[in-house]
């Protein structure tokens, strides 16, 4: 059930993969698929600002990859021309605000480790033409321009051109992501970056050992620099056992991530693995590994974008001030995409 408070707030969710189901349709039904099947999640669980990511998975990589990132990425045209009544794509923060006062759900676009992209850094110029607005530079492997949070045993800071790549971004205004890069690679960026960065989808390492977490350290110095972490719902990143994972655990991640980093700089990121994957239909579906991660396993309630009303009860239960719970639930996001999407 959903609370008052819940409903007056704005909720923000840094990640959904949501494209890659509504993608993996004919272009002839994208709007309608996504205005049957996924625009009443997002107002069931309350959504009002969500991050699109583009993700493109291993059968398109490498040939197929820029070629399907360009598909996803015209799919979010597609559906916002398809529901203009209900969602907007946003490049800018008083975008944002227009399609929250019109009684819209903002969607913002964002790539997931520039897929396709290589070390041809003068391409950020065109997806940011395109409407991208959040990005990140690489997944669980390496990239022509960082590794991601699987390679950590190389010590890998960013490469040369993913230097490029963040003067690139910050020159356009883009929201640099450092959710998936490597421990290395996230120090070195924090080092170089000369704006807040967010973290789209990544949990306490604190609380759970896994490489795709972030540490009090590293939570710290995000916030220091301004920027804001939202945590990950997916189970095997919340205990070790995912599959008994309650909410309880996804809630002592944000007040651990709130404690460590403070209330202003954290968020949500779901993460819906259970519920994209279930809408992806074969090849896509079969043989799905995460480096021994199984990607079914969730939060009870949690599987989609409509359990979303479950966590604001939930911090509220355990005493959160309810101007913290606004924070966390989307304020802080909604402020930060605010002032950095100008």
């Amino acid at each position: 059930m959903t609370t008052p408070l819940h409903q007056r707030a704005v909720v923000a969710d840094t990640h959904n993969d949501l494209l890659m189901a509504v993608s993996a349709r004919p272009a002839e039904i994208w709007a309608s698929f996504f205005r049957e099947r996924w625009l009443p999640q997002l107002q069931a669980g309350g959504v009002n600002l969500q991050v699109l990511p583009v993700f493109i998975d291993d059968q398109y990589r490498p040939e197929g990859a820029l070629r399907q990132s360009l598909r996803m990425i015209e799919c979010a045209h597609v559906i916002a021309e398809g529901n203009s009544g209900d969602v907007a794509l946003c490049r800018t923060g008083a975008e944002i605000d227009a399609a929250l006062a019109d009684g819209k759900i903002a969607l913002v676009l964002a790539m997931e480790s520039m897929p396709g992209l290589d070390a041809s850094v003068e391409l950020i110029s065109t997806l940011h033409r395109l409407g991208v607005r959040v990005a990140s530079i690489a997944h669980w492997g390496r990239t022509p321009l960082a590794d991601g949070s699987g390679e950590d045993a190389t010590g890998s800071g960013l490469t040369s051109h993913g230097v490029a790549a963040l003067r690139e971004m910050e020159r356009l205004g883009m929201v640099f992501d450092i959710s998936h890069l490597g421990a290395s690679g996230v120090a070195h960026v924090l080092e170089l970056a000369t704006r807040p960065v967010l973290a789209t989808h990544s949990s306490a390492r604190a609380l759970r050992d896994h490489h795709r977490n972030l540490t009090d350290d590293q939570l710290r110095a995000v916030a220091a620099g301004g920027g804001v972490v939202c945590v990950n719902f997916f189970a095997p990143f919340l205990l070790e056992d995912g599959s008994k994972a309650r909410l309880d655990n996804l809630l002592d991640h944000i007040e651990h991530i709130a404690a460590v980093a403070g209330i202003d700089h954290v968020g949500l990121g779901p993460d819906f693995v259970y519920e994209v994957m279930m809408e992806l239909t074969p090849p896509c579906c079969e043989d799905v590994n995460l480096r021994g991660v199984d990607p079914l396993q969730s939060i009870p309630g949690l599987e989609g974008p409509a359990g979303l009303p479950m966590v604001t009860e939930g911090l509220l239960q355990r005493g959160l001030p309810e101007e913290d719970v606004v924070k966390i639930i989307g304020g802080n996001v909604h402020r930060f995409l605010g002032e950095l999407l100008v």
